[in-house]
């Protein structure tokens, strides 16, 4: 059992849990970044490519239905079981949301690059993170924060009525509008610019909350968007990062989980232009 390296430095409860098993299967160690992940699921890193990209056909347009089932089926293997998860990444073509030159890479289990010192999650890592904060739920008001290139919020939004998602760089949020208008996405995800460590106060509270860059600390502002009873999910940490999985269970308690070891890009304050 592993238990807490520090006790919790905060100004409310909140109740703390050694790192448990999830229903995604035990043993997991997920990365967003272009590292290798370790564990049953073993991926060669984002650098060497895989047996998938080695074989895509050169008309990535006309096979990608194929090569996503591909993907999703390689995600049920590696544990993830939230059907509608599975769906919407089923759903939502991911070659769409990085540049031309990666397309052929897009249903890689790998983190790509979108720019400005970004990255598009693994698909792993997103269908884990929404997998672990939707468990047991049908939430209706999601807010994610670091919208990067718009792709998590595409996939959520094939499953959540309302979907608000914030980016704190001008460009990406420029990049993440023009793909959320197309296709399957149009018009179902809400997104903003601005600083996503402050969350968004006027749509509070969210049924679920999903940070997709790693704070030394997650904002206590946004925990206290959560409303009862619904479920934040984030990396934690500096040079050693964790998923953090808080549940909110009364008006000034939080039930705090510690998931897998990952790796993020920095949260920051502010905004970028």
């Amino acid at each position: 059992m592993n238990k807490p390296r520090n006790p919790p430095d905060r100004a409310f409860r909140i109740s703390r849990s050694p790192v448990r098993s999830s229903a995604l299967g035990p043993g997991y160690s997920v990365a967003n970044s272009n590292t290798r992940i370790l564990g049953p699921h073993k991926q060669a890193s984002a650098g060497t490519g895989s047996s998938l990209a080695s074989t895509l056909p050169a008309n990535l347009g006309l096979n990608s239905d194929r090569l996503r089932t591909q993907m999703v089926r390689r995600l049920r293997e590696q544990g993830i079981t939230d059907d509608r998860v599975l769906a919407a990444m089923q759903t939502v073509p991911r070659h769409d949301f990085v540049d031309q030159g990666l397309a052929s890479r897009a249903y890689e289990d790998a983190a790509l690059p979108i720019g400005y010192g970004q990255t598009i999650s693994q698909p792993w890592v997103v269908a884990y993170m929404l997998a672990v904060m939707c468990e047991g739920r049908a939430p209706q008001r999601v807010l994610e924060i670091g919208a990067g290139c718009g792709y998590q919020a595409a996939v959520l939004a094939q499953f959540v009525p309302e979907v608000y998602a914030v980016e704190r760089i001008r460009g990406l949020y420029d990049q993440a509008r023009l793909n959320l208008s197309q296709g399957r996405s149009r018009g179902r995800v809400r997104l903003s610019f601005g600083d996503g460590m402050q969350g968004l106060e006027h749509r509070a509270p969210f049924d679920g909350i999903v940070v997709a860059a790693a704070g030394v600390k997650i904002p206590e502002v946004l925990l206290h968007q959560l409303a009862i009873g619904a479920r934040l999910i984030a990396p934690e940490g500096a040079t050693h990062q964790r998923l953090i999985l808080f549940e909110r269970t009364g008006p000034s308690s939080w039930h705090r989980v510690e998931l897998e070891d990952v790796r993020f890009v920095p949260l920051r304050p502010g905004t970028q232009t």
